[in-house]
């Protein structure tokens, strides 16, 4: 199970991120409102999943005994006229894989968790908490 707990006491959308041990700040950019004073919420949606990709890309080669070399995942958010959102993701190793490696690293980042959550969606529920104290 992972949480976070989020606290907004500004600057202007500045919120503070607790999540495990970790603290964080994220913001939106100065053209948005914010004073950019960290990512923005998509910026951490992008992260999560280049994270699980390359750490579940890099268990696999382990498991696998191939040497990735430098794993790079890029990725960009992208949303159409009519709202639809597309991520697109590009893998980059320094590595000398072979097309057969690549396919089935491909494969892979296709079924890591953070994929299946954002390509199944998640029931969010959301419900009034009993008192600022909580934080």
């Amino acid at each position: 199970m992972s949480t976070a707990r989020v606290w907004s006491d500004g600057p202007h959308y500045r919120h503070r991120i607790r999540t495990g041990e970790h603290d964080l700040i994220a913001d939106e950019p100065v053209a948005a409102g914010g004073q950019d004073a960290g990512p923005a919420p998509y910026d951490y949606l992008l992260a999560g999943l280049g994270a699980c990709t390359a750490i579940t890309l890099r268990m696999y080669a382990e498991k696998k005994g191939w040497e990735l070399g430098e794993l790079r995942v890029e990725l960009t958010l992208l949303k159409n006229r009519e709202g639809d959102t597309r991520i697109e993701r590009v893998l980059h190793s320094d590595a000398g894989l072979s097309d057969e490696q690549w396919q089935r690293l491909l494969e892979v980042a296709g079924k890591t968790p953070v994929t299946r959550t954002l390509q199944e969606g998640a029931t969010i529920e959301t419900r009034r908490g009993d008192d600022a104290s909580a934080a």
